[in-house]
């Protein structure tokens, strides 16, 4: 695995360094429309930029073809879809509308300047995305019927074919149990695009999207090396690769590919932007950086979020990241420690410390968080994670205090807590079973197949240990913490060749001899030959 992620890692940084003509650089598409030879430049340059999510950017460059030709239909239709992403909850009603209305009051005015039936299918469309009643979920899937049309009428324009595709991506949202199957007809398209053109911005980033699960990821691996290099200008182009590399445990590349895209991002703002490119890559930088071990540069990163924060105190989102990073640092280091038990803690935070107070034997404070992610759980039925976080903490308060009741001559019941514990553990696994496969950083921030593993190697059981470490693996390939347990499981029950895969793996992602699971691999693997 590390020459793999070597050899990715050296194809991919060949464009780590942005020069300037780099920095135009957008992919290569081909966007015709009737707009002007100087409107139609800043066009195309918003264009590349809203394939890539570089929401900023485009706007600028649509605006300029605007102001160059104030009646250039697309130059609106554009700037419309700047003001929000189509995949996130976030949503700002009235902006798209109020670009459309600056083109023309009614739909009749608006469309009577687009003079190809072509571009009048376009207006249609963002029509229905900005003026379309009710819920954002209507608006997309009025915005991903509207592409439909269009993309029946010319099956051969490869741009209506891109944005059908990123349609149906943000139509799929609205559509719970229907969701995969429109994703795979996306990425369908936009796989037939990246075939035809593999510079397209819009093909490449479609295809992360469309196949942005552990189960389809390697469908996307090439496309995700390649758009790396396309829009380097655009920190969501430099973060959204590392969707499809964390899915195949290609930690240098998470981490190197979100530094990358926090530069860009805090290169591009400015006070009164939002901070979001900023905070997502931070969040996703430090995940990949715990995954090396590389604890240094997870408290940078820690750091650089916290500045953001600074720069940004209003914003929900960013003080919401942050705390988020530091109960991660906490859990997934091991460096445990606790905090006081007040009333605004997230759910991270919460099990941060509850996981926290059970290895630090605090089981009094254990309980009250277990208790307090309950109470949170009941309240918010549809938050399973926040049920999977009560039960992984009430499971370890119980498991530390059976093991102490044991040391203490009350085998017994002992062996009822530690049961009770590895029972809540398997309740644990099955909510988690039956959700859908992560396609970022875990959440609950401690996977719950590698929680379960963990109790029951303590307890002295490794072979249902190493299933689960088995299982942990396939929903989150690469991660250590489960590579070392699979190998430490494997070992206990003398199966010597499995166990030295595992410790061989883990040598591919952890190399530091400070490290004691590094002296632990090393030692086996000696001693195994």
């Amino acid at each position: 695995m590390k020459r793999l992620l070597q050899s990715v890692l050296a194809c991919v940084l060949l464009s780590g360094g942005v020069n300037a003509a780099e920095l135009e650089s957008i992919g290569t598409f081909d966007f015709p429309t009737s707009g002007s030879p100087q409107a139609h430049e800043h066009f195309t340059l918003g264009v590349g930029y809203l394939h890539s999510f570089g929401w900023k950017q485009a706007r600028e460059e649509f605006r300029l073809a605007q102001q160059l030709e104030p009646d250039f239909a697309m130059a609106y239709w554009g700037e419309s879809f700047t003001y929000n992403h189509p995949f996130i909850p976030e949503w700002d009603a009235i902006s798209p509308g109020e670009v459309l209305n600056r083109l023309g009051a009614t739909s009749s005015e608006r469309l009577s300047k687009a003079p190809t039936e072509r571009e009048k299918g376009f207006i249609r469309a963002a029509e229905a995305y900005a003026f379309s009643p009710g819920s954002v979920d209507n608006k997309r899937t009025a915005w991903m019927r509207a592409m439909s049309e269009l993309y029946e009428k010319f099956p051969g324009d490869r741009e209506i074919a891109a944005f059908y595709a990123v349609a149906m991506l943000s139509g799929a949202t609205a559509t719970g149990a229907q969701r995969e199957r429109l994703n795979m007809q996306a990425g369908a398209i936009a796989l037939e695009l990246y075939q035809e053109n593999a510079d397209h911005p819009g093909a490449a980033h479609y295809i992360i999207h469309a196949f942005d699960d552990p189960l389809h990821a390697p469908i996307a691996l090439m496309a995700a090396s390649k758009y790396a290099q396309i829009a380097p200008v655009v920190s969501h182009a430099r973060h959204m690769p590392t969707h499809i590399f964390i899915q195949h445990g290609m930690w240098d590349l998470v981490a190197y590919w979100n530094e990358s895209a926090f530069n860009a991002a805090t290169a591009l703002w400015q006070p009164g932007d939002r901070p979001n490119d900023q905070s997502h890559s931070a969040d996703w930088g430090q995940y990949g950086d715990l995954q090396l071990a590389n604890y240094e540069r997870a408290k940078l990163w820690i750091a650089r979020a916290s500045q953001v924060m600074r720069e940004n105190p209003d914003d929900a989102r960013v003080v919401s990241t942050v705390r988020t990073m530091k109960a991660r640092y906490i859990v997934e280091s091991k460096q445990w420690e606790t905090t006081a038990l007040t009333s605004d803690l997230s759910a991270d935070e919460l099990l941060a410390i509850g996981l926290s107070a059970a290895y630090l034997d605090d089981l009094q404070l254990a309980n009250q968080v277990a208790g307090r992610l309950d109470t949170l759980a009941r309240a918010n039925p549809n938050n399973i994670a926040l049920r999977i976080s009560q039960l992984e903490v009430d499971a370890m308060a119980k498991l530390k205090e059976g093991f102490a009741r044991t040391a203490l001559s009350g085998a017994d019941q002992g062996r009822v807590l530690q049961q009770q514990a590895l029972t809540l553990l398997e309740q644990a696994v099955e909510l988690t079973d039956q959700q859908r496969l992560p396609n970022g950083a875990t959440n609950p921030q401690k996977p719950a197949h590698e929680l379960a593993g963990e109790a029951l190697l303590e307890a002295g059981r490794p072979a249902p240990a190493a299933t689960l470490f088995e299982q942990s693996l396939l929903r989150t390939p690469n991660r250590p913490w489960s590579l070392l347990g699979l190998a430490r499981a494997q070992a206990a029950t003398n199966n010597t060749v499995a166990a030295g895969l595992a410790y061989t793996e883990l040598l591919n992602i952890w190399d530091d001899d400070k490290l004691t699971a590094v002296k632990e691999a090393k030692a086996y693997l000696a001693n195994h030959r």
